[in-house]
């Protein structure tokens, strides 16, 4: 058996704005909690985030690293189209990170934070044919608001861009189905913070739907209608300002080499 290292990566800090350091920190960070989490596809699945200052331009990971491995100096920097920006000197952005990322920040200028995975429980429910269930406290924070795409081949083609900014519909949230979800924000901690929330809605319907048709609760709709208001009414909560200094705090506990 053969065994590859990752190739280390010195620092960058001081080839790049304090903004853009800070803000490569932010999405490395993320990737660690994620990967803790469960968002351990191999080298797959994609975080990207725009650049301070630089909304042409965009920060994901390299395509064959583990979201456990990123750090704020590995990632790469794109524009839009997927040409490599400087520091970043390499191959071109492709596959999802361009179709979906790239695509998804340049066709959606109000957004900057991109997230898409393919954990077991989200890849289950965007299989069910009801999608996400009003279930759970968790699957209230999407009620009304998830959208949904259907699988139409792997996102590699260009064409499949329209077809998914179309699908959101000038949301935020939306199971890809028989895929995964996609989660965008306007920070990396709106959008770890959402895919946790949504996680655990997918795991609590999966829970359920296992005692077999008839035998869970839904609540009714004005239940629903008055928890979805009240996630509505707690504001900057839906940003993640509530949890994503517990997640900085975490990802220093596991290893604060992110911040290299």
């Amino acid at each position: 058996m053969v065994v590859q290292a990752v190739e280390s990566t010195s620092s960058i800090r001081n080839q790049v704005s304090a903004e853009e350091w800070e803000a490569r920190v932010a999405l490395a960070a993320g990737h660690r909690v994620l990967a803790h989490y469960g968002v351990n596809d191999l080298t797959y699945n994609h975080f990207s985030l725009r650049v301070p200052g630089e909304p042409d331009h965009f920060l994901v990971k390299p395509t064959d690293w583990m979201f456990a491995e990123v750090t704020a100096s590995s990632l790469h920097k794109f524009d839009l189209d997927g040409n490599p920006v400087a520091p970043h000197e390499g191959k071109n952005c492709v596959g999802g990170a361009l179709i979906i990322h790239g695509g998804m920040l340049k066709g959606r200028p109000d957004l900057d934070a991109v997230l898409h995975t393919h954990t077991p429980d989200v890849m289950g429910v965007s299989s069910h044919k009801f999608g996400l269930l009003p279930i759970s406290q968790h699957s209230m924070r999407f009620y009304g608001e998830m959208k949904y795409h259907d699988f139409n081949g792997f996102e590699f083609d260009a064409a499949m861009t329209p077809r998914l900014i179309k699908d959101l519909d000038g949301g935020k949230y939306a199971l890809l189905r028989n895929h995964g979800s996609l989660i965008c924000g306007n920070s990396v901690g709106e959008c770890v913070v959402n895919h946790h929330w949504l996680d655990m809605a997918c795991k609590g319907q999966v829970a359920a739907l296992a005692a077999g048709d008839g035998n869970y609760l839904v609540p009714d709709e004005a239940a629903c209608d008055y928890a979805a208001q009240q996630f509505k009414d707690a504001g900057a909560f839906l940003n993640g300002s509530k949890d994503w200094a517990a997640c900085l705090r975490l990802a220093d506990r596991l290893d604060p080499s992110y911040k290299e």
